[in-house]
């Protein structure tokens, strides 16, 4: 025999004994361990139609197998174990995990293969998709909400708490049967409700019944309690109720509490459900996670009903307990947001009032009026200054020399590259001419202040701006806010525009608390709101401008990175420097356009008024400015579309501090 024939006959008889040898050692392990991986795949994948079934049809336990699931409205992680065989029966663990809600649900099963010809099939039954489970039962979930965690003002006082109410509308024991139908018509006229419906509610509820129409905060001029008894039947019952102050107490700032709409379910990657509450606006919706805490859960099996009128048992399969949400503490002051949102509740125009502690920083109230519409005037608005910017302009030229008694140049008219400034109607002629800085302050010669702008650069407006507190971050407010946009260059007009806080110059309400309570504190304010904002991820605490004076923001409006940190190039304003801008400030209210302040009762009230142009019309429309120091007190006061901030914000705030006391 050849080499060649020996070493392949050597060859052939090595590959028999080998193939041998693992038909003597193949006890099926191997294809039991697949079929389980398989089953445990097709189970997590929620499909088991291409898998051999035994003791059912694999169509039928994949029709199960979705039902029983269906309402856990997810897909779980489902692993094999160690498989046991005894000849032709494995045996082995299903480890099932699940993420329900916030909650993680993990057991084991039992599952059971048989070999038949050369395929291991699965025996089906319920139990092999949750222990205990019994034909015909399926798998659903109870969310048990958590307490929504409160939002309190200063000095952990609740702003939601039980409050008296009136709940009207017909007590059917009160009025005879035939004639319930009169009074119902005649209760939803009176509250302004949809009479056919109401009358539907009151006839189909039993004769002792008592038909809730509306809850009332207080009787009102419409709603009276001789008018409510004056129908048969017509019935107020005295309550309490969880409410806040007022029904739209702090609403743009605070936000909102309502069930998560489509959109917002859909944006929430997988933490909300249908059903759920959440904030909608505001701190509601910025700290909703911190808020809202994480809901239990319950996952039950539920019987499948085969009688009319059955009333099928449930098992419950796995509880988690809720975890109630977090309190967020505020600097807000009740009595003055309150009195803030009552002194706007007569203007039209968008409008705001924000008042400062300037010792502190705390944001004591932050109203945006009724015309805002639900927008937070208060904080996100972006508008031109006006002449409250002359506070920043001072302090300017004090860090070039100037003095509240150096001597200014304010013409009646003044031009540049073509563009022709002036002062406001009324402008009094005894400050027309070469007067005091103070004077001109008082006064708001903006001819002044624009003829300065040769020897106040533009980044020397910039520079004055941060260091009284505006446009650079708020680290601690704790809240979406715009602070304010002052441009490091311009040049011509541009530059002069700046000068009476116009061009590209923005502010919000809060940014012109800040610039006034900063002179207050003699040192740069940073404003607080919410005081434990670091409990919960926050998104922002700045804004960038818009670019014009809208104020709607735009789709980056919440960016704090646009704003710099107190930069280390600019010098904070200083308790002298401070001191000169409260003399200025001061000087507005003894000799100046705001005199009707000099009787505001208690410290010295120190202001500065501001006009800004906006629009196109002709003559334009005018934002109408006043902020003041009073104390320990700093307020900003605006009016969108308001004419003078003397004549229009200025009575507001004199309202306001008077008030606040």
């Amino acid at each position: 025999m050849g080499k060649l024939k020996k070493h392949r006959l050597v060859l052939g008889l090595v590959s028999l004994v080998m193939a041998g040898s693992l038909t003597a050692c193949d006890d099926g392990r191997a294809g039991a361990e697949g079929a389980a991986k398989q089953l445990a795949s097709s189970l997590a994948a929620l499909d088991v139609g291409q898998l051999a079934v035994g003791g059912k049809d694999a169509a039928a336990a994949n029709e199960q197998l979705k039902a029983v699931f269906e309402g856990l409205d997810a897909k779980p992680s489902v692993e094999s174990g160690d498989v046991k065989l005894d000849g032709d029966t494995a045996t082995f663990p299903l480890k099932y995990s699940w993420n329900i809600g916030s909650a993680k649900w993990e057991y084991s099963s039992e599952a059971t293969l048989k070999k038949a010809g050369d395929k291991w099939a699965v025996q089906w039954t319920p139990a092999l998709l949750a222990p205990e489970l019994s034909e015909g039962e399926t798998l659903s979930v109870k969310t048990v909400p958590a307490q929504r965690g409160q939002i309190l003002g200063a000095g952990d006082a609740p702003i939601v708490e039980d409050r008296p109410v009136f709940r009207v509308g017909i007590d059917k024991t009160k009025v005879p049967a035939e004639q319930a139908d009169a009074s119902a018509r005649a209760m939803a006229a009176l509250l302004g409700l949809d009479a056919e419906e109401y009358a539907k509610q009151v006839a189909a509820s039993g004769p002792q019944a008592f038909v809730e129409g509306i809850v009332l905060r207080a009787y009102t001029a419409e709603i009276t309690a001789a008018k409510i008894e004056a129908i048969p039947g017509g019935s107020s019952i005295l309550d309490s109720m969880a409410l806040a102050p007022t029904r739209t107490f702090a609403r743009a700032l605070l936000g909102s509490v309502g069930q998560a709409s489509a959109e917002q379910i859909e944006n929430s990657n997988g933490a909300l459900r249908a059903g759920d509450t959440t904030g909608t606006g505001g701190l509601q919706q910025k700290y909703d996670s911190l808020l809202r805490g994480k809901d239990g859960v319950e996952v039950r099996a539920t019987p499948e009903v085969k009688s009319e009128g059955e009333t099928p048992g449930t098992k419950v399969f796995f509880t988690s307990l809720p975890a109630p949400g977090t309190t967020l503490k505020t600097t807000l002051d009740l009595k003055l947001q309150q009195l803030a949102e009552e002194t706007l509740a007569g203007v039209g125009p968008a409008s705001a009032i924000v008042a400062l502690k300037p010792s502190t920083g705390a944001v004591l109230a932050a109203a945006s009026g009724p015309g805002s519409n639900g927008y937070n005037t208060a904080m996100l608005g972006q508008y031109a200054p006006g002449s409250t910017f002359k506070i920043v302009d001072s302090l300017a030229m004090f860090r070039n020399g100037a003095t509240p008694d150096s001597k200014v140049e304010c013409p009646s008219t003044l031009s540049v590259d073509g563009r022709t400034f002036k002062n406001a109607e009324g402008y009094p002629e005894s400050s027309l001419g070469s007067v005091a800085l103070r004077d001109a302050f008082a006064h708001s010669c903006n001819t002044a202040f624009i003829n300065a702008r040769d020897a106040v650069s533009q980044d020397q407006l910039e520079s004055a701006a941060q260091a009284l507190g505006v446009a650079v971050e708020a680290p601690k407010l704790g809240a979406d806010a715009f602070l304010g946009s002052v441009p490091g260059a311009a040049e011509g007009t541009e530059h002069a525009a700046s000068m009476i806080g116009q061009g590209k110059v923005l502010f919000s309400p809060l940014s012109a608390a800040v610039m006034a309570a900063s002179v207050a504190n003699g040192a740069p304010v940073s404003p607080q709101l919410v005081l434990n904002a670091d409990a919960a991820p926050a998104t922002t605490s700045g804004a960038t401008p818009g670019g014009s004076g809208s104020a709607t923001p735009s789709a980056d409006s919440a960016t704090a990175s646009a704003l710099p940190a107190s930069p280390a190039s600019t010098k904070p304003i200083t308790k002298e420097e401070a001191t000169s801008l409260a003399d200025m400030m001061r000087a507005v209210v003894t000799s100046g356009h705001a005199g009707f302040l000099a009787s505001v009762p208690g410290a010295p009230v120190g202001a500065k008024t501001g006009t800004a142009e906006f629009g196109n019309d002709n003559p334009p429309k005018t934002h109408a400015w006043i902020v003041a120091t009073h104390g320990d007190l700093a307020v900003a006061v605006f009016v969108e579309d308001g004419g003078l901030g003397a004549t229009t914000s200025g009575p507001l705030l004199k309202t306001f501090l008077t008030a606040a006391g």
